[in-house]
């Protein structure tokens, strides 16, 4: 599910989810000059994502000389989201037209060396104090420890967590002379990450706490989202938070009037909901990323109605060439339509491919021994096995590592469940590109049949997980989300 949790934060930024500029503002110029010492590159580069809805970002490079001093000017439509990129590392940045900032950090540690004057320092220098007071202190952050809470003290601990923050960003206001532009996003930042992880936090246990079910809350703990100045709010709209706050508000609304992820409407009804509740500039952003997801979970016929509707929404075209490229990229993953066949070899010597299971439920499982959250699943991996031994489903864990040996040596050492072969390549590897894979863990649940059955299941840690195989079964062609001419061809 799309949730934001502070724990994240880093690395959703490198991967270039950015907060962008809105409106028709004068274009300005963005000047940076600075220092590295201790570089890890030959150069610095600040990248800025234009269009929300599409993940090529402008980036601007700049080559360090043999001082390691670097110079560069970018053009910026109003205030923006950047980062700052300096071989594997990276930090934000708040850049506004105008600016014209010093930065000098070493490059073996950039994070917490970096250092800002002129104009627009100000800005970046609390961003990096709050990074290092709040999001890099483990006692702020949304850790398992945190969700495993219950209701009143997980409660407590956002409550202090924003108090905090809060007396922080008023301190550092009385200090400096920031523009309305970054206080608003400052304030919003603070805000809506509050209300994200209250709103997902729900949702969140279930899928952590694999020994309990559904944690049932008091009455009133979503009454917060009454307050109708925090859907739509003009003030927020540069907030990356406020953008996950809007998508995941959707998602539950439509959560709550009885739709479920699985029902083949519940992203026509989200859209219809950011589509009459959502106003502003920011409505046709959720819409969008709500065909996004459509499209990711496979459903087509479905997409190409709302994708239709959304080119009258975006009169000024700035949305729909990205989304109806997005689209015809991922009709090949619609529920209905068949899996990419592969040849791979198991732990054993085995030859496994795709085709020797029709007849079965097949669970797919892309991993790597060196992702934390992969081996996390391990267990739970194991327990489902378990839990389904005898039952007509397979768990097939394709692991995508470039060491063979490591990755032998785990499966056979620790004689882990399911059936486990072995790609070499990463994502780069002809199944991963097969399969559209953008990083691990990644999962795929397959009718008996061979087709998609479901694009995004349930995590193998995830409670609900269970309950999901268990209605799947027997379900092949009896939903396909294919257009009436490419389910007729198939």
């Amino acid at each position: 599910m799309p949730y934001a949790i502070r724990f994240l934060k880093r690395s959703l930024l490198a991967a270039g989810l950015l907060a962008l500029s809105f409106g028709t503002q004068a274009q300005g110029t963005v000047t940076l000059t600075g220092r590295v010492t201790s570089r890890t590159s030959d150069t610095v580069a600040v990248s800025v994502r234009e269009n929300p809805l599409d993940p090529k970002e402008q980036i601007t490079y700049a080559r360090l000389n043999d001082k390691g001093e670097f110079q560069m000017a970018l053009k910026l439509d109003g205030p923006a989201r950047a980062d700052l990129v300096h071989g594997d590392d990276v930090t934000d940045l708040f850049l506004e037209p105008g600016d014209a900032m010093d930065i000098r950090f070493k490059g073996s540690d950039m994070a917490s060396s970096v250092k800002y004057k002129g104009r627009g320092s100000e800005a970046n220098t609390y961003l990096t104090e709050m990074d290092e007071q709040f999001v890099e202190n483990e006692g702020f952050q949304v850790l398992p420890e945190n969700i495993m809470l219950y209701e009143p003290a997980f409660l407590s601990f956002l409550d202090y967590r924003r108090k905090q923050e809060q007396k922080f960003l008023t301190h550092a206001i009385e200090d400096n002379h920031f523009s309305e532009a970054f206080k608003k996003y400052a304030q919003a930042e603070i805000d809506y990450s509050y209300a994200n992880d209250r709103l997902t936090f729900q949702d969140l246990r279930e899928q952590i706490v694999a020994t309990e079910g559904r944690l049932k809350m008091t009455p009133t703990y979503y009454d917060f989202l009454n307050d109708k100045t925090l859907i739509n709010n003009e003030a927020a709209m540069r907030s990356e938070a406020y953008q996950e706050f809007l998508l995941n508000y959707v998602h539950y609304t439509a959560i709550a009037n009885g739709k479920q992820r699985t029902f083949p409407d519940f992203y026509q009804v989200c859209y219809d909901i950011a589509k009459t509740q959502l106003g502003g500039v920011v409505r046709p952003i959720i819409m969008g990323r709500i065909l996004q997801e459509s499209f990711r979970f496979g459903h087509v016929k479905q997409s190409a109605a709302m994708l239709a509707d959304f080119k009258t929404i975006d009169t000024n075209n700035r949305y729909f060439p990205v989304l109806q490229h997005d689209f015809e990229t991922h009709k090949a993953f619609a529920i209905g339509s068949p899996a990419p066949d592969f040849k791979l070899l198991a732990a054993n010597g085995d030859t496994v491919r795709l085709q020797d299971f029709r007849g079965k439920l097949v669970y797919l499982n892309f991993w790597r021994t060196t992702s934390g959250l992969c081996l996390r699943d391990l267990p739970y991996a194991a327990d489902l096995a378990r839990k389904f031994q005898g039952k007509n489903i397979v768990f097939v864990n394709i692991a995508l590592d470039d060491n063979e040996g490591a990755w032998k040596q785990l499966v056979v050492g620790k004689k882990l469940a399911g059936i486990q072969v072995h790609q070499n390549g990463g994502t780069r590897s002809q199944i991963a590109r097969a399969y559209a894979l953008e990083d691990v863990p990644a999962y795929f649940l397959l009718a008996e049949d061979g087709t998609f059955l479901n694009t995004k299941p349930k995590r193998l840690s995830s409670h609900a997980a269970i309950d999901e195989i268990k209605e799947s079964f027997g379900k092949a062609g009896t939903y396909t989300s294919l257009m009436p001419s490419e389910a007729t061809a198939k």
